[in-house]
């Protein structure tokens, strides 16, 4: 133990010294820079390009007059040699091993990460093949800046955040495309059907309108293959939850003067126990696809999807049985504090999108990409709150209910432009897109519930029935629109990007009952982003940026008025670091990033209402290194520390403390190797550690989370078709809390659980 202290002292100290200087860089830069555009303007900013698009390949029936190019543009539009010979990326497509090149999250377009000047994360299919995840937050846990899993072991939604700021509900999106949510309308989705995730930190406002100040998490889908794709799963895990999954695509037969034609289908049927009693995790989806392609010049895919999942809600849980010790010890992880004839948390969602891109000449691309998506979400339950009484292990409960329906309308249309101004490249984006949402919000809970014992609790008693007014009954509506302009220029060895957009939005709140208006707000924001990269011969790429954001809340605080819109400020340097001919990329990143009018918790009410403090500061730097090592080895590393405090409040007692649920320190790395020949040929292994920092369960700063180490490992077999794998994570049954939103709201992280699976392609 006294080992274990001594380390955690050292990590804090380690963490404190690389503040300090993380500060410091960022705060001088940013002074400086500030000082510089209020002394010489906009007009000062250097020369620079972009790289240009790779060259498209040409159907032999091209028109005469795109054959007729000049050989100097031409020569420009030549792709870079690619780094894994055989293997050609795209923004959108498959990740060779564990090291993306390119990402179009940060910039909308076809764009290398080396050339990005942000810090951007790519998870590929395959890493997430070797942890075997069982949803999106897992995917997250070897990603710098992310703290991955909030709420434990939660089978309800996904919760993260990112740079020290909660992202799952504003930070979400699906091929570019936002899906926020409010109140318990979340979304869900499904690791196999993830092609790629990508982790943008920062603001990203000024690409995609209303999000998270902190940064975005873009999940690309699994689209139509070239190739055929014949794929089927099944697993199960140590509490008996057992899953069926399958993934087949390909070509369809068409004639010439159809164009081509390609289709997948990706589906899972998932059930069974977790380790909390008459929880289940049941999942259900399916995914269709297809992509037309009626000449080389357009693209046209249509995804859709249906889901459904049915579990029941997370524990709420004293922190003095669980973090500490109550008179009779802890509460089992495994206790249910609902009645399992009364509780139930089930979602069903449906997703109806498509993508067009019509290449128009040469240099000028055209893309729309749309979506619509529904979901409806029931909650129902009694929710443990305080102690009763703490001797005889009486846990005190709330009666509950929540039933949200929400549908999101998404329209992004993009003109990219292509061109050179003397010895500068430009690659110019302009953009207009459209929101729309709109939530049913009907929730009332009451008291009345018989308190529970923690140790020999008792089940079935008659329901008690809800309050007849609830305290939400409102639709909420919210319209957006937006536009845009960036321009990426290349001169040199320097890139500069520089983009401004500027929303339009309208809020609507109405009652149910009657269709009263009874709120509504108009707003409109600016939101800007300058960034500049330069890429020296032998791979180190220095950057600097500054970005505003804009985030229109959509929801209501604790007296049931509409939310303030966010705004937040950021300044980032950096270092990304792609030896020569080595298969993989080094970054590290200093920034400060303000946001204000944050949703939290309002004091003495139970978890769900929420105020809006005036603001808060994150400050910290991040480390991260992705490697395919060698043929047979891939490795992840990450550091992130950071110091999260509120810098303004009304409430003077507040200022300077940081926000419950929030760890400051974030410590992993992964390494899988595999046998690619001799006797093990086909055999593989890999593990984990995972270092989450101590947090805080009262907003004063008082009642600590302890800081928790975790392991996970992986062992995998492949053989002609056949893969097997056995993945185990928390390998040594830690039992931890993940976090506590107050003193009466604690959440236990997952207990290990093994997963043994096979799967079998053709």
């Amino acid at each position: 133990m006294q080992c274990w202290g001594g380390a955690l002292n050292s990590l804090r100290m380690l963490r404190s010294a690389v503040l300090a200087t993380a500060s410091a860089w960022v705060l001088m830069p940013q002074a400086s820079l500030a000082q510089s555009s209020a002394q010489s303007g906009a007009q000062s900013l250097p020369s620079v390009t972009v790289t240009a698009p790779e060259q498209r390949r040409r159907a032999a029936t091209t028109a005469p007059r795109r054959a007729q190019r000049s050989t100097a543009v031409a020569n420009n539009r030549k792709p870079q040699p690619q780094r894994n010979v055989g293997f050609v990326e795209t923004a959108r497509g498959p990740v060779h091993g564990y090291v993306a090149n390119r990402s179009s999250s940060g910039t909308k377009t076809n764009t290398p990460i080396m050339e990005t000047p942000q810090a951007v994360s790519v998870i590929g299919a395959e890493q997430i093949r070797d942890q075997k995840p069982n949803k999106l937050d897992e995917v997250l846990r070897y990603t710098a800046g992310v703290r991955a899993g909030t709420f434990g072991a939660d089978t309800r939604n996904d919760w993260w955040l990112i740079r020290g700021f909660k992202s799952d509900d504003i930070g979400l999106f699906l091929d570019g495309m936002q899906l926020f949510y409010t109140s318990y309308a979340s979304w869900k989705l499904q690791p196999p059907n993830m092609e790629r995730v990508e982790v943008l930190r920062g603001p990203s406002a000024v690409l995609y309108g209303g999000s998270s100040p902190s940064g975005i998490v873009n999940v690309i889908s699994k689209m139509p293959p070239t190739e055929p794709v014949r794929y089927i799963e099944t697993g199960v895990n140590n509490f008996g939850n057992a899953y069926v999954g399958f993934d087949a695509g390909g070509p369809v037969a068409t004639q010439p003067q159809d164009g081509k034609l390609f289709y997948r289908v990706v589906g899972q049927v998932q059930n069974g126990n977790t380790q909390v009693n008459f929880t289940p995790d049941n999942n259900y989806f399916i995914a269709p696809s297809f992509t037309w392609k009626p000449d080389a010049d357009t693209t046209f895919t249509v995804l859709a999807s249906a889901s459904k999942q049915d579990t029941r809600g997370i524990n709420f849980l004293p922190y003095q049985g669980t973090v500490t010790s109550a008179p009779f010890g802890k509460i089992p992880t495994s206790f249910f504090a609902g009645d399992p004839s009364v509780d139930k948390f089930t979602r069903e969602q449906e997703m109806l999108g498509y993508q067009f891109e019509r290449n128009l000449t040469d240099d000028l691309t055209f893309r729309q990409n749309a979506r619509f998506a529904h979901v409806d979400v029931t909650y129902r339950g009694y929710v443990g709150s305080d102690w009763g009484n703490a001797a005889t292990a009486t846990l005190n409960r709330y009666n509950w209910y929540a039933k949200n329906t929400a549908n999101q309308a998404d329209l992004d249309n993009q003109l990219e432009y292509r061109f050179n101004t003397g010895p500068v490249k430009h690659t110019m984006l302009f953009g207009v897109d459209l929101k729309g949402y709109q939530i049913d919000d009907y929730e009332a809970f009451g008291f009345g519930v018989s308190s529970i014992n923690v140790l020999n609790p008792a089940y079935g008693a008659a329901e008690v029935p809800l309050p007849t007014a609830p305290f939400r009954n409102f639709q909420i509506t919210q319209k957006q629109a937006g536009t845009y302009l960036q321009d990426q220029m290349k001169l040199g060895n320097f890139t500069l990007v520089l983009s401004g957009r500027n929303d339009w939005v309208e809020t609507t709140q109405a009652a149910r009952d009657t269709g009263a208006t009874v709120g509504q707000r108009d707003d409109s924001k600016f939101s800007g982003r300058a960034g500049l990269i330069y890429n020296f011969d032998n791979g180190i790429a220095p950057y600097v940026s500054y970005a505003t954001s804009y985030n229109p809340i959509i929801g209501l605080n604790a007296t049931n008025q509409l939310f303030l819109p966010e705004t937040g400020q950021q300044a980032e340097i950096g270092v990304k670091v792609a030896p020569k001919g080595f298969d993989g990329y080094f970054t590290a990143a200093v920034f400060d990033l303000k946001r204000q009018n944050v949703p939290s918790a309002a004091p003495g009410a139970i978890v769900t209402l929420q105020n809006q403090t005036s603001e808060v500061t994150s400050r910290g730097i991040e480390l991260e290194a992705v490697a395919n090592a060698t043929k047979e080895l891939k490795l992840i590393g990450s550091f992130t520390a950071y110091h999260l405090f509120t810098s303004k409040d009304l409430d003077p007692t507040l200022i300077g403390k940081t926000p419950t649920n929030t760890p400051e320190m974030l410590i992993s790395g992964w390494a899988d190797y595999t046998f690619k020949d001799g006797p093990l040929e086909g055999f593989g292994f890999g593990g984990g550690v995972r270092y989450v920092g101590s947090s805080w369960a009262d907003t004063a700063n008082t009642l600590e989370v302890p800081a928790v180490v975790l392991g996970d490992l992986a062992v995998h077999y492949e053989w002609q078709n056949w893969r097997t794998a056995i993945n185990v994570i928390n390998l040594t049954d830690k039992i931890y809390v993940a976090s506590c939103a107050s003193a009466s709201s604690c959440f236990y992280g997952d207990r290990r659980r093994v997963t043994a699976s096979v799967s079998y392609k053709w």
